[in-house]
């Protein structure tokens, strides 16, 4: 049920925000709308039509909501003029894109239409984003509220954007699709590695958004970089749900299809549109998808698209990535060395993904005491449980070959 209603709320939100137009309020309602369903939904049963219920709820909740405020605020005769009516009736269309296309309006910033989106479309906590950005989770609380604001102040409407106002708000949207596959790709925390209602949801609005913008060679990237990293999903954790790396994984399980479907767009992308950063991560997850085994990988194509990623759109895990690359085709020492480098970018710092990829490295150049004490040192510092119960394995690993 859970699941149900983390998919549905975006679609309420949508539909809400386009009946009224109060973003906040909306959002409020919403919340309280969810509330109830996790409240009476087991006790009740599940109504016919969940997303239907949710919606009535959330406007008459919304009403009340509405109605408090204004007589809080005194304007007893106003309410009596301007009660807006009851709700209408549900609508069937799907207003999600439209939603993280005002989340993303271009008189918020960068940062707060991101933070905006990944909270009402994404459905990720605070906490979540916080992490996604590396930033502190009230630097976060603060962008969300003061974004929230400033659309009600401007009176944004709540209407698809022109095909000309895509441009202003193209990057932010992608951002946030990206951020959103990418929780459900690796879970930040929690007890699985995999938030499969994430991954699917982001992918379902990147369909929709390149069967808009078809020529947008961005827009195809990011389809594609998608593609050929969920069709891994399925080997990427064992029977128990551990996590199982990408050297290790069974490739017959992985989706053939997807792989195909997702070079073929990346191709097309690279051919026919100015080279930007999620064509450039698609090619790399191509070359991983067109090994047949692991030790089929190209990892020196593989270096050098990362070479170039980091010229067109620097950051820490491209960073780390980066020299994970660099270790397969030059030694883990020079990956060693490349790590000491990076590790020095403050957005790093008490990362556990750096020690995780040093105790990598260490274990590779024969340093089993050195790798057993990182691999401990990343389990502690991940929220994750499956990576932490793998960095623990490897930290026995190693360990144990050290007696």
């Amino acid at each position: 049920m859970n699941e149900l209603l983390r998919e549905l709320a975006p679609q309420v939100l949508a539909a809400l925000v386009r009946r009224y137009g109060d973003f906040d309020l909306c959002e409020d309602a919403v919340q309280e709308a969810l509330l109830a369903a996790a409240t009476q939904w087991p006790a009740q049963g599940m109504p016919a039509n969940p997303k239907g219920w949710l919606i009535t709820t959330a406007s008459r909740r919304r009403i009340e909501l509405w109605r408090a405020e204004t007589a809080r605020r005194r304007r007893e005769e106003q309410v009596a003029m301007t009660t807006p009516p009851d709700p209408v009736p549900v609508s069937a269309v799907d207003d999600t894109l439209t939603l993280l296309m005002l989340c993303c309006h271009p008189s918020l910033t960068p940062a707060s239409q991101v933070a905006l989106a990944l909270r009402a479309v994404g459905g990720l906590t605070t906490a979540e984003i916080a992490r996604a950005y590396l930033v502190p989770e009230s630097t976060i609380a603060q962008r969300i509220s003061r974004a929230k604001q400033r659309i009600k102040a401007g009176g944004a409407r709540f209407r698809p954007p022109a095909r000309e106002e895509y441009g202003p708000r193209l990057a932010a949207v992608l951002n946030v699709l990206y951020l959103i596959f990418t929780e459900g790709h690796t879970a930040s925390s929690g007890e699985s590695l995999q938030r499969v209602d994430l991954t699917a949801e982001a992918i379902r609005l990147a369909r929709q958004l390149h069967a808009r913008l078809p020529a947008e060679g961005e827009v195809t990237g990011l389809l594609a970089l998608m593609l050929l990293t969920d069709a891994r999903r399925a080997a990427r954790t064992g029977p128990d749900g551990a996590l199982v790396p990408l050297a290790e994984q069974d490739r017959s399980r992985w989706d053939r299809a997807m792989i195909r479907e997702g070079i073929d767009l990346v191709t097309r992308a690279l051919t026919t549109a100015p080279v930007g950063p999620y064509q450039l991560q698609a090619a790399i997850a191509a070359v991983h998808g067109q090994a047949e085994r692991a030790e089929d990988t190209d990892w020196r194509e593989i270096a050098g698209l990362y070479e170039l990623l980091a010229a067109v759109a620097p950051g820490p895990m491209v960073t780390l990535n980066r020299v994970v690359a660099v270790a397969e085709v030059d030694g883990p020492e020079a990956g060693l060395r490349e790590l000491a480098a990076a590790a020095e970018d403050p957005a790093l710092a008490g990362h556990h993904r750096v020690d995780a990829v040093r105790a990598h490295l260490l274990e590779r150049a024969g340093d089993l005491a050195s790798a057993e004490e990182a691999y401990r040192r990343a389990a502690r510092r991940t929220l994750s449980v499956p990576e932490r119960r793998y960095l623990e394995a490897r930290a026995r690993a190693c360990a144990t070959r050290t007696v």
